[in-house]
């Protein structure tokens, strides 16, 4: 029987912004060389395997090199997509369990709140090539065990950087976030995703990334509602609020491709 499969943008603004996922909500269970070998297929920086166990859903994510204990903008597309085929219905909240324990989302209006763990960086010194991979001088490093958070002294040097990708993939990380404050109004601070070592050179915009960036600059700005803005070249914008142990990550998805794997290949 053909799987259905469906690509949405997370994090966007309109079609063809933010961060493109996959989608495929599953009847039975898989074998997780199938969901793998469907995720280096679909080429994106996630695919997402959803299945309904009781009033929970079954969520895991795959880059096209490896499953992923966590990621943001592939559980907004799940949940838009759940919302969107008639599976939950708007006053319902979505409830995961995923490698990262329980996660939930919710309508808001148009945009979906993600309610996620807080993963805040802690400090540490630079690993050894790290400024030369990344071509720029760090003034601030951390590590929140999973990715690397690396500050820059301006908006303009995030938005400018171009790491060297192979001696990137030699840091030990799942990813370097980098970031620093905003020149610009409309958001608190600029990033950028680098996650080479699991497939993605630069992911559009990273919903897991924020778990990290919104508790270091609720402490640096002494606030705890914050807008992120992901400076890749698609771009997208992350709400964050910042709740002891937990951040709410919210953005706004649309689906721009629905179709279905042939039965070769389900």
């Amino acid at each position: 029987m053909p799987q259905p499969i469906y690509q949405v943008d997370a994090f966007a603004s309109g079609a063809f912004t933010g961060n493109p996922a996959a989608v495929c909500v599953l009847e039975r269970d898989r074998d997780p060389g199938w969901m793998q070998a469907v995720a280096a297929e679909m080429n994106l920086s996630e695919t997402a395997f959803v299945r309904r166990s009781g009033d929970e859903w079954s969520l895991r994510w795959f880059t096209p090199a490896v499953e992923v204990r966590l990621c943001g903008h592939a559980t907004l597309a799940s949940a838009h997509i759940l919302y969107e085929i008639g599976l939950l219905q708007p006053h319902e909240p979505a409830r995961f369990r995923t490698l990262s324990g329980l996660l939930t989302a919710r309508r808001d209006g148009d945009a979906i709140v993600l309610d996620f763990p807080s993963q805040p960086p802690h400090r540490i010194r630079p690993p050894a090539g790290l400024a030369v991979a990344l071509q720029a001088d760090p003034e601030w490093v951390g590590s929140n065990g999973s990715d690397l958070l690396v500050e820059l002294a301006s908006e303009e040097l995030v938005r400018t950087l171009q790491p060297d990708l192979d001696a990137l993939r030699r840091v030990e990380a799942r990813g370097i976030i980098v970031t620093a404050v905003s020149d610009d109004p409309r958001c608190d601070f600029v990033s950028r995703f680098f996650a080479p070592r699991v497939g993605v050179n630069e992911d559009p915009v990273t919903g897991s990334a924020h778990t990290a960036l919104g508790p270091f600059w609720a402490h640096r700005l002494e606030r705890t509602t914050l807008t992120g803005y992901q400076a890749s070249t698609r771009g997208g914008y992350v709400g964050v609020r910042v709740r002891g142990d937990r951040v709410d990550l919210r953005g706004t998805a649309l689906t721009v491709l629905r179709g279905e794997l042939a039965d070769c290949a389900s």
